[in-house]
C-alpha cells in the first residue's frame, strides 16, 4: 500500500505532552546540534527532487520546494500524483484520484524542525537524541498526536552537513524514508508554488 510520509508527519504529530522535558546533551553533542542549527537557519529556500521508500519497498518520486518560514510544496509524480502544499499558515494535501483536499493548521505539524524562521533544536521539546556516525549526523525527534505515536529521524550528510533524508517510524514500527536529491540551496522559488489548491484537478493533465 502506498504511504505518504509527509502525510504521516502531519497526522502523527501534534502538541507534545506537557511533561515532555528537554534532553540534556553532552557538550560535544550540544556543539554538533549548534552546527545543525546554523546550517538550517542559513537556508531560506531549497528545491530539488525526492525519492520516497515505503516499508514494503514501494518507491515514489517527485519534486519539492521549501521557502522559510513555513512554506513548502511536495509534488508526487504519477501514479501517486499527490500534492502537498503549505502557504505558511495551512497545509493542504490534494489527492486527485480521491478528489479530496485535506487541510491542517501548520501550527499542529512538526514542520518547524526544518521550516521554522528561527530554528533552535537545543530547546525544542520534540528532540530526543542524536547519533554520530562515520559519514552522517542524525537528529532524532518524537512525534505524538492524539492516539498515534511515531518517531522522526533527520539525517545530515558529513563532512559538509547537508540535509539528506528523513525517516518516519509509525506506531506499528513501519518506517518510511524520504531521500532528497539534486538539492539547490538559495534557489529562486516562486511564491505561486505555495498557493493552496482550491479544487481537485488532475496533476497529470496540468503537466502535459
Amino acid at each position: 500500500m502506498r504511504r505518504l510520509v509527509l502525510t504521516a508527519l502531519l497526522v502523527l504529530t501534534g502538541a507534545l505532552p506537557a511533561a515532555a522535558q528537554l534532553v540534556q546533551f553532552t557538550p560535544e553533542n550540544r556543539a554538533e546540534i549548534e552546527r545543525v542549527n546554523a546550517y538550517l537557519n542559513s537556508i531560506r529556500t531549497l528545491k530539488g527532487n525526492f525519492v520516497q521508500i515505503d516499508p514494503d519497498g514501494q518507491v515514489d518520486q517527485g519534486t519539492f520546494a521549501l521557502s522559510k518560514p513555513g512554506r513548502m510544496r511536495f509534488e508526487y509524480k504519477p501514479p501517486a500524483s499527490t500534492l502537498i502544499v503549505s502557504d505558511g499558515e495551512t497545509v493542504a494535501i490534494q489527492n486527485p484520484k480521491l478528489k479530496t483536499i485535506d487541510k491542517y493548521p501548520l501550527s499542529q505539524t512538526p514542520l518547524d524542525l526544518i521550516l521554522g524562521d528561527k530554528i533552535d533544536l537545543l530547546h525544542n521539546h520534540s528532540i530526543v537524541g542524536v547519533d554520530r556516525q562515520k559519514d552522517q549526523f542524525v537528529v532524532k525527534a518524537r512525534s505524538r498526536g492524539g492516539k498515534t505515536q511515531g518517531n522522526i529521524s533527520l539525517v545530515f550528510a558529513e563532512p559538509g552537513l547537508e540535509l539528506r533524508q528523513w525517516t518516519v517510524v509509525d506506531n506499528q514500527g513501519l518506517s518510511t524514508t524520504v531521500a532528497l536529491q539534486n538539492v539547490q540551496i538559495g534557489a529562486d522559488v516562486s511564491n505561486v508554488s505555495f498557493a493552496l489548491p482550491q479544487k481537485t484537478v488532475s496533476l497529470r493533465k496540468q503537466s502535459d
